[in-house]
């Protein structure tokens, strides 16, 4: 693709709002060698896809899982959904779940499949770090924890230093 014209698909996939499309465009784009434009149609649909207003904490979780269900239906080439975490969100709420994936001893398997893929951003652990009003420190503590281990700072208030923001 010329410049142009990688120009103008990132314009289109900025405001487009059909899944159905972005998904087209991405596979376009994976089959010319157009990875950046695959890329923002594929965080782009990952945008579009939960049903909660965004910047909730809903949208966030919805957006997480979204994405890494796209990414891997992409490279396994088949449609992939993380069934236990949308039962245990079903059966608990998305607070308990990621609170729960947050406090195990080890990180998930989809922590490590994000970070992989460059979607640190999307990890519960960045989620939960986002929202802090909706977790105790213990669970922000541990997400940070995760993050820095992977080389991922989190950028959170710190209110025992007393620093105000």
């Amino acid at each position: 693709m010329t410049d142009i014209a990688i120009t103008r698909a990132m314009q289109t996939i900025e405001g487009c709002t059909n899944p159905k499309n972005l998904r087209q465009i991405a596979a376009n784009a994976r089959m010319k060698g157009e990875l950046a434009v695959a890329r923002a149609a594929d965080l782009r649909l990952y945008a579009i896809l939960p049903s909660a207003a965004p910047g909730t904490f809903e949208y966030d979780v919805w957006q997480s899982i979204h994405a890494l269900e796209g990414t891997l239906t992409s490279e396994r080439e088949k449609t992939t959904r993380l069934g236990r975490t949308r039962q245990k969100i079903a059966r608990a709420g998305e607070l308990e779940t990621i609170k729960d994936l947050i406090l195990g001893a080890k990180p998930s398997e989809g922590f490590f499949m994000l970070i992989e893929r460059q979607m640190g951003d999307l990890t519960f652990e960045a989620v939960a770090l986002r929202h802090p009003d909706r977790f105790d420190e213990p669970v922000l503590n541990a997400a940070a924890a995760r993050l820095l281990s992977v080389g991922i700072e989190a950028q959170r208030p710190c209110p025992e230093s007393g620093s105000s923001g």
